[in-house]
């Protein structure tokens, strides 16, 4: 039988893979004539985890509308390998989702303990025009076609970096200026999904519970009607168990 401290120690190891496998991830929202999804896996390879399996971590997502009224809460409905919401967004519109509820986990540095908490969100748009930061990492067109800008706790995020991907898996990173701006290149007729990282180890907030590293994800996701022929997706990867 595991003493105490080995089953503490067991106990530790599972909990940091399990966070280490979904900071792995992000989650994104599609929208087409069939209605707005969100999904959690890896745009780039075509992977959308399920339920059973890394989807039932998800247990409390929420998802609104963003519209010039302001915004208004969508209802999530689990499906097998995702949530369809209750909402469609507009030109001019976002729908927004975040996961606030993810369990936190625990990290030794040094004689310190300290707590780590991630935060993944994502915002669907159907245009490029201006829209103001609401997540706490935000990434959002600037009205200039191929232009955005990062935000955090609604502040410009300096130099951060975004990874463009397609739907085909075909990626770039690109770097913002020291005002959060970024310039994408966007060849395929295709849908795209913008990632940007963030860390906080300055001590964080989550859902009215403090943290000492916040570890952020958002991803802003489009489709583009025109362009060149957008190369084939890749096979659906398979989730995990």
């Amino acid at each position: 039988m595991l003493s105490i401290n080995k089953r503490k120690a067991l106990l530790a190891t599972v909990l940091l893979a399990a966070a280490a496998g979904a900071q792995a991830h992000q989650i994104w929202i599609e929208q087409d004539a069939a209605g707005a999804r969100l999904y959690l896996g890896e745009f780039a390879d075509n992977l959308r985890e399920t339920s059973p399996g890394m989807l039932d971590k998800f247990v409390q997502p929420t998802a609104s509308l963003i519209t010039a009224k302001g915004e208004q809460p969508a209802a999530l409905s689990k499906q097998a390998n995702g949530f369809a919401i209750a909402a469609r967004a507009i030109p001019g519109e976002s729908l927004i989702a975040q996961e606030l509820a993810y369990p936190s986990w625990e990290r030794k540095q040094g004689d310190k303990i300290e707590r780590h908490v991630w935060v993944p969100a994502a915002r669907w748009v159907g245009d490029f025009a201006a829209r103001a930061p609401q997540l706490t990492l935000d990434l959002v067109p600037t009205g200039q076609p191929g232009q955005f800008q990062v935000f955090y706790k609604g502040q410009p995020l300096p130099e951060a970096k975004v990874e463009v991907v397609a739907a085909s898996g075909w990626s770039r990173e690109v770097q913002a200026d020291k005002s959060g701006v970024l310039s994408v290149g966007l060849p395929w007729k295709s849908a795209y999904a913008l990632e940007a990282k963030h860390t906080d180890k300055g001590g964080v907030e989550r859902a009215g519970q403090k943290f000492d590293v916040g570890v952020y994800v958002t991803t802003l996701s489009f489709s583009l009607p025109q362009g060149l022929e957008s190369p084939p997706l890749p096979p659906a990867a398979t989730p995990a168990k």
